[in-house]
């Protein structure tokens, strides 16, 4: 069925608004229940379906209060069982944790993917949040200017991205200009790079490679090496970002976990296994 050609209240589309646009005038009980009202379904059956649905989200012995009586995630849990409640074919979330603050947004994280779980309703979650995404979903349509460019798992997506775009959207990534060179090898400058992928010699490629992937100093087995100076190191608390230069003007960044172990103007060997980063058949700036 083509949706756009079916009258919205014949659609069996529940729907989560960002700012969960509930009923202020109404209570928790009445919000829930409006799209069963509008339904015509008699009042026993609504008073049944609205107590499960407020139990669903954990929300028992709310339903007499007002959503100004509610913190930001209640509000969201009721949004959530009104749009439930009707028992709809799809649920559609357009960004319902973007009012929340971080720690709540995480947590509603969790729940959220526990009632996906529970109540098993295809669900379409529309977010700019990464890591909501790649947390919470089976599978990710990245969208660039009104098209998808990939749909994949999440740890595809990240490991494996179809496009510059979607190496550079997801996540923070490496992306070096080059040509081919021959199997699994890119000329960069002077440089020449191990990375996975097939490409014609001579074609324009990107290699895509993850900061997380970088050793610095390594001591195991690594396809290429070069020899780089810390430019800057960026302390995240976790993690340490550094960005590297080469004499020859080439940038990279690199994430370690742990103890700040160079300053910035060290010079540090640079290292990847070939399998670690991914040759892009596409010409970047």
């Amino acid at each position: 069925t083509v949706v756009t050609r079916v009258p919205p209240h014949l659609r069996h589309v529940g729907m989560v608004f960002q700012h969960y646009a509930l009923f202020p005038h109404r209570t928790v009980a009445q919000n829930v229940g409006f799209g069963l009202r509008m339904q015509r379904v008699d009042k026993a059956e609504i008073a049944r379906r609205v107590a499960e649905a407020v139990a669903l989200v954990q929300l028992p012995g709310y339903g007499g209060r007002y959503p100004g009586q509610l913190s930001g995630g209640e509000q969201q849990r009721v949004a959530l069982a009104r749009a439930l409640v009707t028992r709809p074919a799809v649920l559609l979330l357009d960004e319902p944790l973007g009012a929340l603050d971080k720690k709540l947004r995480d947590h509603m994280k969790i729940e959220l993917k526990r009632l996906q779980r529970e109540v098993g309703i295809t669900t379409i979650y529309v977010t700019h949040d990464q890591e909501e995404a790649l947390t919470m979903s089976d599978r990710i349509a990245v969208m660039h200017r009104g098209r998808v460019e990939q749909v994949a798992a999440p740890r595809g997506l990240y490991e494996t991205p179809a496009t510059a775009f979607v190496a550079s959207f997801i996540g923070n990534i490496n992306l070096l200009a080059g040509r081919a060179a021959g199997s699994n090898t890119v000329a960069c400058g002077s440089a020449t790079l191990a990375a996975t992928g097939a490409a014609p010699a001579g074609a324009a490629v990107a290699v895509a490679l993850r900061p997380e992937r970088v050793r610095l100093d390594p001591t195991g087995a690594v396809d290429t090496v070069l020899a780089m100076t810390v430019a800057h190191v960026v302390y995240q608390g976790e993690t340490v970002r550094y960005i590297l230069k080469s004499d020859a003007g080439l940038e990279l960044q690199a994430l370690e976990l742990g103890e700040v172990r160079f300053t910035a103007g060290a010079r540090v060997r640079a290292g990847w296994a070939a399998a670690d980063a991914q040759i892009i058949l596409e010409e970047i700036a």
